[in-house]
């Protein structure tokens, strides 16, 4: 029997709230129930948000918190040379374009069109620089223009031809990631995409099963097609109901007061806050 395998991979971009505990003791408790593994990794690409002093308390609250994790910590913002080296096979597979297009740009084109089709991120890019002819495309990153690495969508899905993935408690679910339309996989301020390395890690790590919030269930599509087209292996997926407030609205690094440190600082012990996180 294959050994359970999960991970919490939070991103430092401000402190562990009762939403978060959640997510990290659904991934805990269902590895430690099964006597598997549970991994935790920093996702700190984004190096304009994320921060060194919020990473190193989200170990220390989660030590307080009584979860212990498996090996080391998995940091991305370490290991861009790995996901480069996975860029580079789509590249070659000739699934990438290089998109010179701002966002403004990307707006008026969309604006004079009469808007764009809607896809789980908002408006679906109108695949401007997709239509450019390889001189074109040499031309303008010979002369030093800015550029983001986008997915071919329609040339992927045609590659690996339908997709669907495991829920836990819901069977097989159909995938459809060509509702997300050309997406951005690598960019000058992030080197590789949340969704690129995340998939990246979870195959590396031999991650067996996924536990995290039902917000992340539409990426879940995206996520398939990138592991078919690179060969990784296929994990379930458990996404879990968010956490919300009084006034129903999901927890957010804004909601100052049910940050972890703050509970702690209040006097709270780690069994009243993992009691408070949905988790007795």
């Amino acid at each position: 029997m294959t050994m359970i395998v999960t991970r919490f991979a939070p991103s430092p971009t401000g402190f562990l709230h009762l939403g978060h505990v959640h997510s990290a003791l659904a991934g805990w408790k269902r590895a430690r129930q099964a006597g598997g593994r549970f991994l935790l990794r920093i996702e700190d690409i984004d190096g304009t948000r994320c921060r060194p002093e919020y990473a190193a308390a989200i170990e220390e609250d989660l030590r307080w918190l009584g979860i212990d994790w498996d090996g080391p910590v998995r940091v991305q913002s370490r290991h861009f040379a790995d996901y480069r080296l996975s860029l580079d096979r789509l590249a070659g597979m000739g699934l990438l374009y290089p998109c010179f297009c701002t966002r403004a740009e990307i707006a008026r084109e969309i604006a004079a069109s009469g808007g764009a089709p809607q896809g789980p991120d908002g408006p679906l890019y109108p695949g401007t620089c997709r239509r450019l002819s390889a001189a074109e495309r040499e031309a303008r990153m010979a002369r030093g223009d800015p550029f983001a690495l986008r997915l071919d969508m329609a040339a992927a899905v045609a590659r690996v031809g339908a997709l669907d993935f495991e829920e836990e408690g819901r069977g097989r679910l159909r995938c459809d990631p060509a509702r997300f339309g050309d997406v951005v996989l690598a960019r000058k301020e992030v080197p590789a995409s949340y969704h690129l390395c995340v998939t990246h890690d979870d195959a590396r790590d031999g991650v067996t099963v996924v536990t995290r919030g039902e917000d992340l269930l539409p990426a879940t599509d995206l996520h398939r097609l990138i592991q078919a087209l690179m060969g990784w292996p296929e994990p379930a997926y458990r996404h879990h109901a968010l956490l919300v407030d009084a006034e129903g609205r999901r927890l957010a690094k804004r909601d100052g007061a049910l940050a972890v440190r703050a509970l702690r600082e209040a006097g709270r012990s780690p069994a009243e806050v993992r009691a408070m996180a949905g988790w007795a």
